[in-house]
């Protein structure tokens, strides 16, 4: 479990205020999954989706049984507990990532920004209806003016977007997606309440996840490669270590720490990181739409995380 100081131990999660540490794990995990947007255009050539995913969750679930270990977590559960880590790591690592690649195979990448960004939302309305957690009219109007920001960002790349069979196909992909992952959200928060460790949990989620993956790829007669191009190996070392490794202990940490309401604003905060990435290496050019879109995101990440008046 994420550890709390007494003063906030007793708080809400939801609605305690936050602490430089809490602040801290939230900008770590928007810059770092920010920047995967980019690795991840890396990956898209002549290995499968499927064997990608098996290679970097590869990677990564060692390493964060390794953490686990260094950070005295039991590493043994019984059956029942496994039961969570089986579902962390079939919504999560296998379908959220299955259901991204594809949709990325038939839409733009700022649709896919945009949908995406509606986790901030979800979360807020899988927290009311599995925990009986209070929606709060801030979140949702901060998740709303996210999502609509993140769309007047991508406005340029979506003008001429048109839907087609193929399209719409994409579009479900991503919205099946969007909500594996909120799922995955409610499943973790579900086994930190169980006093179910962290990293531990998280080490057997992408262990779960990579064999399903791997299963699936197998099924489909995928072949094993690797692209042995520099960027291929920077992308997927990056995406391994930087994007799985460390944003994923980043992440579930803050989920358990300030709820998935507010951690899931992050959602919509990962395309600005992208784009302001892609307005040094691919000239991204602003827009008074695109800049209005940026100031609406902000504003709504500044209601997210205010701490309510009581």
């Amino acid at each position: 479990m994420p550890e709390t100081s007494p003063a906030t131990a007793s708080r809400d999660p939801h609605v305690r205020a936050l602490t430089p540490l809490d602040y801290g794990l939230y900008a770590t995990s928007v810059l770092v999954w920010g920047l995967s947007w980019i690795a991840m255009h890396y990956q898209v050539g002549q290995v499968a989706p499927e064997v990608s995913i098996v290679w970097r969750f590869a990677i990564a679930a060692p390493l964060m049984f390794a953490l686990a270990f260094l950070r005295g977590e039991s590493l043994r559960f019984s059956l029942a507990n496994h039961r969570y880590f089986i579902g962390l790591g079939a919504t999560i690592f296998c379908i959220n990532f299955l259901f991204m690649y594809y949709a990325a195979q038939y839409v733009a990448s700022g649709l896919l920004s945009i949908v995406f960004s509606l986790a901030s939302v979800g979360n807020v309305v899988l927290g009311a209806l599995v925990f009986g957690i209070k929606i709060s009219r801030r979140v949702i109007i901060g998740g709303v003016l996210g999502v609509i920001g993140v769309a007047a960002m991508f406005y340029p790349e979506l003008g001429g977007l048109e839907f087609n069979g193929t399209s719409l196909l994409g579009l479900v992909f991503a919205l099946c997606g969007t909500l594996s992952f909120c799922i995955a959200n409610m499943i973790s928060v579900a086994a930190q309440r169980r006093k179910l460790p962290v990293f531990a949990s998280t080490a057997w989620g992408m262990t779960y996840g990579t064999t399903f993956v791997a299963l699936l790829a197998l099924a489909q007669g995928r072949t094993f490669t690797v692209e042995w191009t520099v960027s291929y190996l920077g992308a997927l070392a990056y995406l391994a270590v930087g994007a799985s490794f460390i944003a994923f202990s980043v992440y579930f940490t803050l989920l358990g720490r300030i709820g998935a309401a507010r951690t899931g604003y992050t959602t919509v905060m990962y395309p600005v990181v992208a784009l302001l990435v892609s307005t040094f290496a691919e000239n991204y050019q602003w827009t008074v739409i695109a800049a209005a879109g940026l100031a609406a995101v902000l504003i709504g990440n500044v209601l997210v995380l205010r701490t309510p008046k009581s």
